[in-house]
């Protein structure tokens, strides 16, 4: 397992209105508070506010920050993708009791994915195993 993935697993849970902020990082990359308050829609919030987040994400263990002119400039340093990893096992252990069979068989009653769907998931798994 590396760093990144160690860390992402001790990180401090997100607020819905952090997880926003990150959802606007992680698009953007590289990006000042401005980047992000330029992607909201009207009413905007105010700078200060988004300026704010960034400091809490930071501290939180999700960005990191280095000097550019006069400001800064920040940086993820957990990856999209292993943040929605752990938020799908919390979310599975807490309402699906740990087990992903559980969520599959729900997705299936729910006729969110087909039994033919997942036939022909596990058949692919098959030849490429």
């Amino acid at each position: 397992m590396n760093k990144l993935n160690k860390k992402a697993k001790q990180l401090e849970r997100l607020t819905y209105k952090e997880e926003e902020v990150m959802e606007f990082i992680w698009q953007i990359g590289q990006c000042t508070p401005k980047d992000v308050v330029a992607l909201y829609p009207e009413p905007k919030p105010h700078i200060s506010t988004i300026s704010t987040m960034f400091q809490i994400l930071e501290r939180k263990g999700y960005l990191t920050h280095e000097a550019k002119g006069r400001g800064y400039i920040y940086q993820s340093i957990v990856e999209q993708r292993n943040y929605g990893k752990g938020k799908l096992q919390s979310f599975v252990s807490r309402y699906f009791g740990n087990s992903y069979m559980n969520v599959v068989s729900a997705l299936v009653q729910e006729e969110k994915v087909s039994q033919e769907e997942l036939m022909a998931f596990l058949e692919k798994l098959k030849t490429n195993s």
